[in-house]
């Protein structure tokens, strides 16, 4: 049962819209001005996006992850390859990804299909991460079921002594979104939000439409 305290919440979008005109030909460019939007507005991890996966049989999955670069090849996050989301984008590499901007009344959603990205790649990026970090992704069995914290970390202590310490485990890197489709949604009053898709086209173009609220 809704309580009534959440049925009546509810928030006014502002007057600020997205035309067609507005989001241009290319999604990739308009990506980038509204990240920088959202950096200068000050809002916390602007590149945390939720991350949806799926099992072969259909069965969902969703978390939050860190988007850490988008170009024209990809999406692209970091995991332990045998995590939930790992082992489901190895079985079924289809996913889907939400970033929202609360603030700014804005959303942008990614839909494609994903593949690791190279092992030089995922080094490069391993390295780049504070040590703490690097140690964490190698003791952490990610998505199994420990016996307590303390379990965590002993894993965490036996891995910092380890003289691999800081190299990355084969079990973890990265995996990169071919994105098919963005949608730019930005919030409206009266709930008559803008929202601008672009798809691919099998020449490599985009095609845009704006899609109903």
């Amino acid at each position: 049962m809704v309580t009534p305290e959440l049925s009546a919440m509810r928030h006014e979008y502002g007057e600020t819209g997205l035309s067609q005109k507005q989001a241009g030909d290319d999604p990739l460019a308009l990506f980038e001005r509204w990240l920088a939007d959202a950096v200068a507005a000050g809002i916390g991890e602007p590149n945390a996006m939720a991350l949806a996966t799926a099992t072969p049989s259909a069965v969902p999955s969703v978390r939050i992850v860190l988007l850490k670069s988008l170009d024209a090849a990809g999406a692209v996050f970091h995991t332990n390859y045998d995590s939930r989301k790992g082992r489901e984008l190895e079985a079924n590499p289809q996913a889907a990804a939400v970033l929202l901007w609360h603030d700014l009344a804005r959303q942008v959603r990614l839909e494609g299909t994903v593949a690791r990205i190279s092992a030089a790649e995922s080094d490069a990026y391993f390295a780049s991460r504070p040590e703490g970090g690097r140690i964490s992704a190698a003791a952490s069995p990610q998505s199994q079921v420990v016996a307590d914290r303390a379990e965590l970390e002993r894993r965490w202590a036996e891995a910092a002594a380890s003289p691999q310490a800081g190299i990355r485990p084969d079990h973890w890197g990265g995996f990169r979104l071919t994105v098919e489709s963005f949608e730019f949604w930005q919030g409206r009053p009266n709930r008559l939000h803008d929202r601008i898709c672009f798809r691919r086209t099998a020449t490599g173009s985009w095609d845009r439409t704006r899609l109903a609220p």
